[in-house]
């Protein structure tokens, strides 16, 4: 199974590098799956009914998130009609939504797992433990798992890698914007990344306004944080090649620059 990862998508910005970059990519590598995390893509913050649609519009078949879903109320009620969006599996039980899933695409049948991580991130359930629960589900229907494990703490990350490594796929991190550069495949099969990185501005912080973010370390006065939406945009994200036993046989990194962002937000509908 060939899978296209996208890193995390920041606001309308994210979502038009998005639609300007994916179909070369889907020409290079010919993916069977293409997977994003959501979390930012409606104006920076959360997701909401109508951007989802447009992500699926665009090729994307399945959308992980993280710790901002519930910051658009108005989603709360919508995400239960939103069948390829996975939130967090380690939220308390009740919530809306589902924490992880098994699709049928192109062919392949794969499970998706979403984790939040523990350190710096807030109160959630054991993300290790929870793994152990459901991988043992998903695994008596596919060896193809793949984890979106978003998170601060690279050492977090890279220790759930080591904890789960010939049990699922793929380990991709996700939270912190910026790609880092230990892809690399686990000896029992497992492909590991800290952090995909993010689609959206590239002369910014995180995808946001830097002037804005500057203003807030200098001060420590609360800002309103908004997506950049002037100059080039960046595109990360991994592609990975999984065979039919659940091994990773091939993860490679992807960051791309797009020369002028504004452009592709006066065309993006």
């Amino acid at each position: 199974m060939k899978l296209l990862f996208i890193g995390d998508l920041v606001g309308r910005p994210g979502r038009a590098v998005t639609k300007s970059v994916l179909p070369g990519l889907k020409r290079k590598y010919s993916p069977d799956v293409i997977m994003a995390n959501g979390e930012n893509s409606a104006a920076g913050v959360g997701i909401t009914k109508k951007v989802y649609n447009e992500l699926i519009g665009y090729g994307i078949q399945v959308i992980t998130m993280g710790n901002h879903i519930w910051d658009r109320k108005e989603f709360l009620p919508d995400i239960d009609s939103c069948p390829n969006i996975i939130r967090p599996a380690n939220y308390p039980e009740g919530i809306p939504g589902v924490g992880y899933k098994v699709f049928s695409i192109a062919g392949f049948k794969f499970g998706v797992i979403n984790l939040l991580g523990r350190i710096f991130m807030g109160c959630t359930d054991d993300p290790f433990r929870v793994a152990d629960e459901i991988i043992k589900k998903i695994s008596q229907e596919t060896k193809i798992i793949i984890i979106d494990f978003h998170g601060e703490a690279t050492s977090e990350k890279n220790a759930f890698a080591w904890y789960v490594d010939g049990r699922v796929s793929a380990v991709i991190g996700t939270h912190t914007h910026i790609q880092t550069a230990d892809s690399r495949i686990l000896p029992a099969g497992t492909s590991f990344i800290s952090d995909a990185g993010m689609v959206g501005a590239y002369d910014a912080v995180i995808g946001v306004q830097k002037e804005q973010i500057i203003k807030r370390f200098l001060t420590s006065i609360p800002e309103h944080f908004e997506p950049e939406k002037k100059g080039p945009g960046v595109f990360n994200g991994v592609y990975a090649e999984i065979d039919d036993n659940g091994k990773t046989t091939k993860i490679e990194r992807i960051y791309e620059v797009v020369e002028d962002m504004e452009d592709l937000n006066q065309t993006d509908s």
